[in-house]
């Protein structure tokens, strides 16, 4: 493979550098003063954070707290990595922070509709910001039609912004009706049906790659993410097990 490394300091307060690289290299243990965030863009990356195990893949950011010692390699052996960093000034989030992070490094799901959910949730805060945010509508009869949406589409890659055209309903609208309605975000909701899709297959005898498949999930590596932190098991160890107590 061609192996890239780029960094540069950008003039943006608390970005102490920016770096992007595609190589395959095995860190060490070390640790950094600052906030390491962390995107994979391409390959899948172990690591290891205050003794216990993780995984960085496409579509999750991961965060390391300064002066918690980690190292990283790739997932998959003889195979590289592409990833973008950005590292933070140490009192970029508060002090108590670092020791929360250790056992949660892995923060946001980078689904379409994820990342779609957390642009509209910022559009919404700059609005209360500027002193014009729309008040909270709660608004039943939307919240079921888009659940029943993404019912029928629980396999499918689609936006907020498609599903506000087929409701007839501003997308951060339909995120605060379903929000209100049910108690969890549009696209929480759609990861723990397709977990729960992927856990019948699984029992049904379908191999953990298939599951990932045919539940909507981007890969095996995704659906295993998703499944661990929904159940507590891998979906080849749930399997393996004829599924655990229903939870």
């Amino acid at each position: 493979m061609v192996e890239s490394v780029r960094a540069w300091h950008p003039a943006v307060p608390h970005v102490r550098e920016v770096l992007h690289a595609d190589f395959d290299h095995a860190y060490p243990a070390h640790t950094h003063d600052a906030w390491t965030v962390l995107l994979i863009d391409a390959g899948v990356v172990d690591f290891s954070l205050g003794g216990s195990e993780h995984r960085a893949a496409p579509e999750s950011i991961a965060l390391l707290p300064p002066g918690i010692p980690h190292d990283g390699h790739s997932a998959i052996r003889d195979n590289g990595y592409r990833k973008r960093v950005l590292y933070l000034e140490p009192d970029w989030l508060p002090p108590h922070a670092p020791s929360a992070a250790v056992g949660r490094p892995t923060v946001v799901a980078r689904t379409g509709v994820a990342a779609e959910h957390w642009m509209l949730a910022l559009r919404h805060g700059l609005l209360g910001h500027l002193g014009a945010a729309p008040a909270a509508t709660p608004d039943a009869p939307l919240a079921r039609r888009l659940r029943t949406l993404l019912d029928d589409r629980l396999t499918e890659t689609f936006t907020l912004a498609e599903a506000g055209e087929a409701l007839g309903a501003h997308p951060s609208h339909l995120v605060r009706a379903f929000s209100h309605a049910y108690g969890i975000a549009p696209h929480r909701y759609v990861t723990g049906r397709r977990v729960d899709l992927a856990r019948r297959l699984l029992l049904e005898g379908r191999t953990p790659a298939d599951s990932a498949a045919l539940a909507g999930f981007h890969d095996q590596a995704h659906l295993t993410r998703h499944f661990r932190r929904t159940l507590g098991v891998t979906p080849g160890a749930f399997a393996r097990a004829g599924g655990p107590a229903a939870a």
